[in-house]
């Protein structure tokens, strides 16, 4: 859904779980925009000093949080975390129990399609509206109120949102009912990370076949090889920065993970995105689970 049309909305109670690198940019620009902001307080959260001198506002409890907004945003590491936040343990002491009629929960994590679909189910059942609206771009794009999210859900309760999404997106996608953004956020960083894959695996090869790095990066752009991630490798290979790509290996190995999942349950094949994962295993047994994708050039060095 990509429109220039500007609506008018007052300012909107909003909870958000999960300030992180990406929700961190996320919470920055709500408050910019002038939403009142109730952020969980969380030991995963990014300091957020300078948020709460803005004007956001910090609990400990998340149903005390349900309880008192008009949009409940997730951002958080996955289906798990999801299912803890909304849920609770044994279906109890989650923000589903406080949850008012009314209130939209959207989902910007990365997640299981059947996962979100239980849910939403779960949030609807509550009287609840529910998207799953996760993201591609980075840290950086979530800072600058630039992200793109890809939308699963109702048009209606969409349309809705929009303003307040707006403020942290810069192209937003409806791609279809619930649960459709979820498999749209699958199918593109297998996409991504899959390239990215392949090109790390490349630039170790051709190291040991005695190919300079400056040689194989300007080979590739001036060839099939150009595009999206060889910019995003091509730091890592000149100068040893990872900084054009932060995301760790145990991130990439969960959506991966999350991928196959969901190939699997629909008989797709998946035979590529599981040897992506087998790599991404790889460098996390080199180099444990906090090393960025960038460094399993490295990794298939040894």
């Amino acid at each position: 859904m990509n429109t220039n049309a500007q609506e008018a909305q007052a300012p909107r109670r909003v909870g958000l779980v999960g300030v992180g690198l990406m929700g961190s940019g996320i919470a920055q620009n709500i408050v910019k925009h002038g939403h009142k902001l109730t952020i969980l307080d969380h030991p995963g959260n990014q300091p957020v000093g300078a948020l709460l001198a803005a004007g956001a506002t910090a609990v400990s409890d998340v149903t005390a949080l349900a309880a008192d907004v008009d949009v409940l945003i997730l951002c958080v590491t996955g289906s798990p975390q999801v299912e803890a936040v909304m849920l609770g343990k044994d279906g109890k002491g989650g923000a589903l129990a406080s949850l008012r009629a009314g209130t939209v929960v959207i989902d910007c994590s990365t997640a299981v399609p059947d996962s979100t679909t239980k849910v939403a189910e779960a949030v609807q059942a509550q009287g609840g509206k529910f998207l799953d609206a996760p993201m591609t771009r980075t840290a950086k794009e979530a800072a600058e109120g630039r992200l793109n999210l890809l939308v699963g859900g109702d048009a209606e309760v969409l349309v809705s949102c929009l303003p307040l999404l707006r403020c942290f997106a810069e192209n937003i996608t409806h791609v279809g009912g619930i649960g459709a953004g979820h498999a749209m956020k699958l199918l593109h960083n297998f996409v991504s990370l899959g390239t990215v894959a392949l090109l790390c695996e490349a630039a170790a090869c051709a190291e040991r076949a005695g190919v300079a790095p400056d040689v194989f990066v300007d080979v590739l752009a001036k060839g099939g090889g150009n595009g999206v991630a060889l910019e995003r490798v091509k730091p890592k290979l000149l100068t040893g920065s990872t900084d054009s790509l932060k995301f760790s290996m145990a991130n990439a190995k969960k959506d991966l993970g999350y991928y196959n999942d969901m190939a699997q349950q629909s008989s797709a094949s998946h035979g590529i995105a599981q040897a992506v994962e087998k790599l991404l295993t790889q460098g996390i047994d080199t180099f444990g689970p906090d090393r960025m994708v960038l460094d399993l050039v490295e990794a298939l060095k040894k």
